[in-house]
């Protein structure tokens, strides 16, 4: 049995290492970035967060001073159990959100979309999101959070078979300009990219995409690999480095998650992070323990099944 207090001290530890702590992988992409960028202002700015990322740490304060939306993503062993239930376990992550923007602080960007109330604690109807996952085994959850920009650098469109490879590659890079020249992203970004679903699970899938998947991991379908590194390349080749500026540093990384959709249609969405990519992980055994980490491994086989059935694979079935 899990208990509910170390699930709000875990959350609570996870919501300031996310404000903080840039991930190594996405930093490692950053510093990548920063070694090929020619651009005069790009360079700048590539530098000036580095630099600002390094004072973040030293001064225990948040790198950005708009800390997005905190969100949380849940991930279940299915012999898992929790103290109270699942309705404790969101009570405890509200909890945690609402003391997190207190004392870190955070920016409270949460409000009624009609009266613009505001509780100063990022909390609210539907605030913080919670997402689950689930997995055949364990009895272990994680807890992922992500502090994600709530405005703009998102879009979505209705695509067709027809399109083929060819409108996906035109949507994406009409997206990316649009992000650059409206300033409606910060770069350079992770994209994520969401094909197929309905409406609402192609949008679920692109942000999953972009938040959940750390820099430099690779779809396991071979073809859509190749495209995330085709796309990757093709973002830093529309002459926009960092915020916008003219350079070639857009894209740290592209991430492609599909799912099974109409026949008639071929649904797309694009999201950006942006280069505070702020995500921290922690799986809280049953025993108590707590490990924590910055890679969600939120897209395993078991996410990614296609038949009704699940089946481990052999391979899997030998290391467990």
């Amino acid at each position: 049995m899990i208990a509910i207090e170390t699930i709000q001290k875990t959350a609570e530890r996870l919501m300031e290492k996310a404000a903080i702590e840039i991930p190594d992988d996405y930093l490692d992409g950053l510093k990548a970035a920063a070694r090929v960028e020619d651009g005069d202002l790009s360079s700048f700015v590539l530098q000036a967060m580095l630099e600002n990322y390094e004072a973040a740490k030293e001064d225990r304060r948040a790198m950005c001073g708009d800390t997005g939306c905190p969100r949380w993503y849940v991930k279940m062993g299915n012999e898992a159990r929790i103290e109270g239930g699942p309705v404790a376990l969101e009570a405890a992550l509200r909890r945690a959100t609402a003391k997190a923007t207190n004392d870190i602080p955070l920016r409270p960007n949460r409000v009624h979309p009609l009266w613009r109330t505001d509780h100063d604690n990022n909390v609210g109807i539907g605030a913080p999101e919670i997402e689950y996952g689930f997995e055949p085994d364990g009895a272990w959850i994680d807890l992922v959070t992500v502090h994600k920009g709530g405005l703009f650098g998102t879009d979505y469109r209705m695509l067709f078979p027809s399109d083929g490879i060819q409108g996906i590659k035109r949507f994406y890079l009409d997206s990316l300009v649009a992000f650059g020249k409206r300033g409606l992203a910060c770069q350079p970004a992770i994209i994520g990219i969401g094909l197929g679903g309905s409406k609402d699970t192609c949008m679920v899938l692109g942000k999953r995409a972009a938040c959940l998947r750390t820099v430099g991991s690779k779809n396991p379908d071979p073809r859509i690999a190749a495209l995330e590194e085709e796309f990757k390349e093709l973002g830093n080749s529309i002459g926009m480095g960092a915020m916008g500026f003219v350079g070639k540093s857009m894209v740290v990384d592209c991430h492609i998650e599909v799912g099974y959709c109409h026949t008639g249609g071929m649904q797309m969405s694009v999201h950006a992070f942006c280069l505070s990519s702020r995500r921290a992980v922690a799986r809280i055994h049953a025993d108590g323990r707590v490990e924590y980490r910055t890679d969600p491994d939120w897209f395993t086989d078991y996410q990614r099944r296609e038949t009704v059935e699940w089946n481990m694979p052999q391979s899997l079935s030998k290391s467990a």
